[in-house]
């Protein structure tokens, strides 16, 4: 067996042998960061999830189980993949606590725009008028004026003071706004 390698390489599976082999199953995760309240919530919904769903689901595929042949039981297949489904959500989870950061209001400059500000701002082509909490990305929430700190909006208002204009790129062209209030 040969196995290519660069343009004009081609090595054995002897050769490979030979070399030692550097796996990393141990990937750096990207740090998420929240409010302690979002954090809160996180592992609150966590505990559900342990605690009230994957017991229900170990039911459901108990009595599945318990109704005869498991090959033509389209119960018990279900109630599998929503397992299936509901371990790799508390896995995600999981993952996402263990590389989760609070972000400590009292060590942020209140003079500019940073993750936690509530922020005013105006359009200046129509002069509305928004305002928005710049938030982690897992506790944005539009309805309640929370946008993440990866939207463009966010993006573009980040670092800037009172009186700062942001330019954002949209679909139907660029938009600038300007920074009314900053508030932490």
């Amino acid at each position: 067996m040969c196995i290519e390698r660069g343009p004009n390489r081609v090595l054995s599976l002897f050769q490979l042998i030979d070399k030692p082999i550097l796996l990393n199953y141990n990937v750096m995760s990207e740090v998420a960061y929240f409010t302690q309240e979002g954090l809160d919530r996180l592992k609150k919904e966590l505990h559900q999830l342990r605690t009230v769903e994957r017991p229900s689901i170990s039911n459901q595929i108990a009595e599945a189980r318990d109704k005869g042949d498991l090959s033509e039981n389209a119960e018990y297949h279900a109630a599998k993949e929503a397992q299936g489904l509901l371990e790799l959500k508390i896995s995600k989870m999981e993952e996402v606590l263990n590389n989760a950061k609070v972000v400590d209001k009292s060590q942020l400059d209140a003079s500019k725009v940073l993750i936690l500000s509530k922020v005013k701002i105006r359009n200046t082509a129509n002069g509305a008028e928004m305002n928005y909490t710049i938030v982690a990305e897992n506790e944005a929430n539009f309805k309640e004026g929370k946008i993440s700190v990866t939207s463009p909006v966010a993006q573009a208002l980040l670092g800037k003071k009172v009186g700062g204009k942001a330019k954002v790129k949209t679909p139907a062209g660029e938009i600038t706004f300007e920074i009314l209030e900053v508030n932490l």
